[in-house]
């Protein structure tokens, strides 16, 4: 009588998936010390619904690692000289979506509302004709490279103006991505065509599907890690703009609290301030006054915030 073969392939990728359940299993208590660690490192909540997406994306990092379990990575992430694996470990559960001028409204204010001012500022004296910018939770790039853009066409750099654009984030990968400045080519049409033929660069050849920012750009956009839950930000100086643009989102109050004012000791005595569409302040950034929609300002900018000196808003000479 012939033996009948059981299935080994099936029987072997049923064992697999068993054994990556059994990698990736996230128990109940284990869950909510990752949930206290990535608070404390990033001012991230994740909600307990967020259990699987937690589960997933750490899971990717436990194979690459060759770990066995959760348990073994919680204790490899909390060691005290492991720093850039917890940076690693926020990097994984961030999600970073951008476009090219993104809420374009923003860049109309701009050119409608503050721009002439500034050129009216500079031409009597009362300005420096220098530009800092800050663009904070940058992800891939888009954000500062279409400030510089917009910026460059109105305070060309061979009339005298001097702009400094910097851009931070909180993940390694996404900073990477911008550095390298390199998109996708079906990406140009989110920019205006005059900027599109001035400041980028259509690939060619093996490249041909890709296009990358000009030299022009790159002088004057700068890029650094900063976690803006932090106590202090690696930054000197202050800033005539900052975005801050579906960045609050990711944030409970307490921290979104601690998060805008440390926005704030970086923002001039008067700079204006950029929020999201979505992001709607409320009570909690007492000192602003807001000035268009999900655009702020101090409310008595001639009063630097507590432990700022005059001197140091207005310094802006340092760079980052």
């Amino acid at each position: 009588m012939p033996r009948i073969e059981t299935n080994s392939g099936s029987s072997t990728a049923a064992g697999g998936q068993r054994e990556t359940n059994d990698r990736a299993a996230l128990a109940p208590g284990l869950f909510t010390k990752f949930q206290q660690l990535i608070y404390k490192e990033a001012g991230i909540w994740l909600a307990a619904h967020k259990h699987a997406l937690l589960t997933g994306r750490l899971a990717r990092r436990l194979r690459l690692l060759g770990l066995s379990n959760m348990q073994e990575y919680y204790r490899l992430v909390t060691q005290p000289d492991q720093q850039h694996e917890r940076a690693v470990m926020i990097d994984c559960i961030t999600t970073n979506e951008t476009h090219f001028f993104r809420e374009p409204r923003h860049f109309d204010y701009l050119e409608r509302e503050v721009f002439p001012k500034w050129k009216q500022e500079a031409s009597e004296g009362t300005r420096p004709m220098r530009l800092r910018i800050w663009s904070a939770g940058c992800s891939s790039g888009q954000e500062p490279y279409s400030l510089a853009m917009l910026l460059l066409k109105h305070f060309p750099t061979e009339k005298g103006w001097e702009i400094e654009i910097l851009g931070t984030d909180i993940s390694i990968r996404v900073l990477e991505k911008a550095r390298a400045a390199t998109y996708p080519i079906e990406k140009s049409k989110e920019i205006p065509a005059e900027y599109l033929r001035a400041y980028m660069l259509k690939g060619k050849g093996d490249h041909k599907s890709e296009m990358k920012v000009s030299p022009e750009l790159h002088r004057v956009v700068r890029f650094a890690r900063v976690n803006l839950h932090a106590d202090s930000y690696p930054i000197l100086g202050t800033f005539d703009l900052i975005f801050c643009r579906n960045v609050l989102i990711y944030f409970d109050l307490d921290s979104k609290v601690k998060v805008i004012g440390g926005i704030l000791r970086h923002l001039s005595p008067s700079g204006l301030l950029f929020f999201g569409h979505s992001e709607h302040l409320g009570t909690i950034a007492p000192g602003l006054t807001t000035v268009a929609p999900t655009i702020h300002a101090f409310a008595r900018s001639s009063h630097p915030l507590p432990g700022q000196t005059r001197s140091a808003a207005g310094m802006g000479e340092s760079s980052f």
